[in-house]
């Protein structure tokens, strides 16, 4: 039987796609390099006078004070559970990663309402001691630190995942000849063990950092002045476009900065193959009061992370007010159903065709351009709504401009404001997360299955659709629902984009915590923390040491 060979034009088609797919991806990004320069010297230096001093030092200080947290609690639990023997290690080595499940502004509305003036904590505290509000000091949660805690709290298994993975990678003959040459289990962990993990950690740490680039709930329910909230602040409260594309140029660049951050430790990551087994030995061994000890600073992260929010939601779902609210429940529940749903579709069409061009095109563009196109995890919700909003205002009015002079169209703008727009934003943010499960899928499929299905004639439309797609069912099917949880717990792009006419489950939950109803809210909130349990436990499971 003749050979069909790979036709130049097939190859140029997916190059094609992956190129419109990159284009798409990077339009947001594009406009806001083109804008910013707009306004001239002038209002760059009015900016630099007033708000972008105190926008950049508090985006500084939040990003490095969550930044010291999520290091020293995932560096410290990751190192226990892989080197020591303790009461409950195997249930903490699982439980540590819980945290990551809760959204961090939900964190932020319950611990606010624990911990403030009203709050249970300084109820009883002024119960028991007699003390009146002004006889005593307590941290203020709304705050910067308090905003700091919260993130770090929620944030830290990033950390923890990846240097558990690096610990657990590690020479155990390495860690006991430094102890046998005389050093005590503090210094060869600091001379050994940690500079061997140093590469992983800042992995973590970047990823860490960026989600405190990006947060937009606790800083504006803490009121900590950061690029996040001025960026909205500036566009929906005050209208001045310029001024918040200003700001996400600025904030662009530390987006840039913590991607070659991460990027860059990917190169330090190095494996061992005498790494720890199940049943090798504890590096370190513990006293009776240090397995305790050990427990206890496991077990406080997973209490203040994960049980404890979850546990006094539960406590609010109880009450009347709570319960009440759920005939609302099936409007917004629907509004996050749908949109997750087209997200996740939209983000699986993209991803399976951007692979499959990888996969049959030669050279490094194709690459390059999925580079480009699966960048957008990196990038805030706010400034992703911004920098999508600055082009489409242009086009849409040129699109509306002929709709009515060619069809006597007698509407408003065609696209803004739109649920499309926004299925547009959230793919661009999300599909970095059903790429590389998509590809990974690929990467385990025998080549040869292409080339036999070329060779009697299939064209890559039929290789792909009955071939590749039933084979990746499994990654297509982890991919649709990181992609669909990911959608609904996004609130910044989503409260910026959405139609006036769409709820979602974040969207209510914050609406409704912004004016202290936290009760009401609790349910949804609920929704929200059990939905991101999936995507933590598959990714405990992935990075299980």
């Amino acid at each position: 039987m003749r050979a069909v060979p790979v036709h130049r034009t097939g190859i140029n088609g997916w190059l094609v796609a992956a190129l419109v797919f990159a284009a798409l991806a990077a339009l947001p990004i594009i406009a806001i390099i083109v804008s910013a320069p707009s306004g001239g010297a002038e209002a760059i230096a009015h900016l630099a006078s007033t708000v972008l001093p105190r926008y950049a030092a508090n985006t500084a200080l939040l990003m490095l004070l969550a930044g010291c947290v999520a290091a020293i609690i995932g560096t410290g639990c990751a190192w226990l559970v892989t080197a020591a023997r303790f009461p409950g290690r195997k249930l903490l080595a699982w439980a540590l990663v819980l945290p990551l499940a809760l959204p961090a502004y939900i964190a932020a509305y319950i611990y606010a309402d624990i911990l403030d003036f009203t709050g249970p904590v300084q109820t009883g505290l002024r119960a028991v001691s007699g003390w009146g509000a002004g006889d005593y000091w307590f941290p203020a949660i709304r705050s910067l630190g308090g905003g700091a805690f919260v993130l770090g709290i929620v944030l830290y298994p990033y950390v923890y995942l990846l240097a558990r993975a690096a610990f657990a990678a590690q020479s155990h003959s390495q860690f006991k000849a430094a102890r046998s040459l005389g050093a005590a289990p503090s210094g060869a962990f600091f001379k050994v063990a940690l500079p061997a993990a140093r590469p992983a950690i800042a992995g973590g740490l970047a990823l860490v950092l960026m989600e405190c680039l990006a947060d937009f709930g606790v800083a504006q329910y803490f009121a900590i002045p950061t690029f996040s909230t001025g960026i909205f602040r500036s566009w929906l409260a005050m209208g001045d476009k310029q001024a918040a594309l200003k700001l996400a140029a600025m904030m662009l660049v530390f987006v840039v900065i913590l991607i070659a951050l991460e990027a860059s430790t990917r190169k330090g990551r190095t494996h061992s193959k005498d790494g720890l087994s199940a049943s090798a030995g504890p590096l370190i061994d513990l006293t009776p009061s240090g397995r305790i000890a050990a427990s206890i600073a496991c077990t406080i992260p997973v209490l203040l992370g994960f049980v404890l929010p979850a546990a006094w939601l539960g406590w609010l779902a109880l009450d009347q007010a709570a319960i009440g609210a759920v005939r609302q429940l099936s409007t917004y529940a629907s509004g996050s159903l749908w949109l997750g749903l087209a997200t996740a579709l939209t983000c699986l069409i993209t991803a399976l065709i951007l692979a499959f061009a990888k996969a049959r095109a030669n050279g490094p563009v194709v690459p390059a351009m999925i580079r480009i196109a699966t960048l957008g995890y990196a990038v805030p919700g706010a400034l992703l709504a911004v920098g999508l909003l600055a082009p489409l205002g242009a086009i849409d009015t040129s699109l509306s401009r002929f709709a009515r002079d060619t069809f006597g169209y007698g509407g408003g703008l065609l696209l803004t404001g739109t649920s499309v727009i926004l299925i547009y934003a959230l793919s661009v943010r999300f599909l970095t997360v059903a790429y590389n499960s998509v590809d990974g899928g690929l990467a385990k499929i025998p080549p040869n299955l292409d080339a036999a299905a070329r060779s009697l004639g299939a064209g890559p439309a039929q290789v792909l659709a009955k071939i590749y797609a039933p084979l990746l069912r499994p990654s297509l099917l982890a991919a649709a629902a990181l992609v669909f949880i990911d959608t609904v717990r996004e609130l910044p792009a989503t409260l910026i984009l959405r139609p006036f006419n769409l709820e979602t489950l974040a969207t209510r939950t914050y609406r409704l915590a912004s004016d202290e109803r936290l009760v009401e809210a609790s349910i949804p909130a609920l929704i929200l923390l059990a939905a991101g349990l999936l995507p933590v436990l598959l990714l405990n499971r992935l990075t299980k040491a």
